[in-house]
């Protein structure tokens, strides 16, 4: 009984963050991954705006390097529910010139996201974007707020973030400046899997056990892909995983895994004593990586 209680108290603050999002701004957007957390975002603004539809569009940051089964999953959603989605490709800000592709053993376009991001809201002029980060996954996005302000360059001071009391949220911002909503902060991997199976949401496919081509590296599992650097000597095998989390095949590791349903991926969840972020590998670059990140603007 106590987890159903915790569970729907999370829900409740999550719709009550929805519908101040609405009252408070004039263009907010739903960062969009295809990920789970994306996907339960999807389904709290669904309650907190039933009988009506959502009332803003999805945002799609592309790298370009996705997994192919999150983006099918994707379309297939937003056409299902008759949502609005934006793309926006970092392909396009490397023709472009804006940023740079990396090269080399730990190349990734996780980093590029950050234009792209700026750009789009720039583009669209959002003034609240909303995301699945939560403060469990990562020591950084542990010290976010649930309205977490930007400067009107985009970035991400963490000294100076406004006192959030009684849940009382204060959306108030200065011309140039937009704001990062975070719904499911006060969550958990684990809160966020037994949500799932308790509203029995369709997730993508790749957070199940399934055969895949992969090798070892520095202990962890990669993906073997045209999108991912490889040295001639590590060896391609197949095997049994699942992913944790899903960012794009360059920056996220596989985990060895049998749970082929969402009563089996909690169970092992319960007995993980791995954080859901170690198997993103982009997190490895330095302590402080995704400090640094969101310092320049990203999510």
């Amino acid at each position: 009984m106590s987890s159903v209680l915790k569970t729907n108290a999370l829900e409740s603050e999550a719709i009550y963050i929805f519908r101040e999002v609405v009252s408070q701004f004039e263009k907010p957007v739903l960062l969009f991954s295809g990920g789970k957390d994306s996907i339960t975002l999807v389904r709290l603004a669904q309650k907190a705006f039933f009988p009506a539809k959502i009332p803003f569009p999805l945002l799609h940051v592309d790298t370009g390097h996705n997994f192919p089964e999150t983006i099918a999953f994707r379309d297939k959603l937003v056409e299902e529910l008759g949502l609005e989605l934006i793309v926006r490709n970092v392909q396009d800000a490397i023709d472009q010139g804006k940023v740079v592709e990396e090269t080399g053993r730990y190349a990734s376009r996780n980093s590029l996201q950050t234009t792209t991001l700026l750009d789009a809201i720039e583009e669209f002029k959002f003034d609240a974007c909303i995301g699945g980060a939560r403060r469990d996954e990562e020591k950084a996005r542990a010290k976010e707020r649930i309205f977490s302000v930007r400067d009107d360059f985009g970035q991400w001071d963490e000294k100076n973030q406004r006192p959030e009391l009684f849940d009382l949220l204060n959306g108030k911002i200065e011309l140039g400046q937009n704001v990062r909503v975070f719904p499911i902060s006060n969550w958990t991997e684990l809160d966020v899997w037994s949500y799932i199976e308790q509203e029995q949401i369709e997730i993508p496919s790749i957070y199940f056990s399934h055969k895949r081509k992969v090798f070892v590296r520095d202990g962890m599992i990669w993906s073997h892909s045209p999108f991912v650097y490889q040295d001639e000597d590590e060896v391609v095998e197949e095997r049994v995983v699942r992913f944790r989390t899903v960012g794009d095949m360059s920056c996220t590791a596989a985990v060895e895994s049998y749970a082929g349903t969402i009563a089996e991926v909690v169970g092992e969840i319960r007995q993980s004593t791995i954080s859901e972020r170690g198997a993103r590998i982009d997190d490895k670059r330095s302590e402080a990586a995704m400090e640094k990140r969101k310092q320049q603007g990203y999510f």
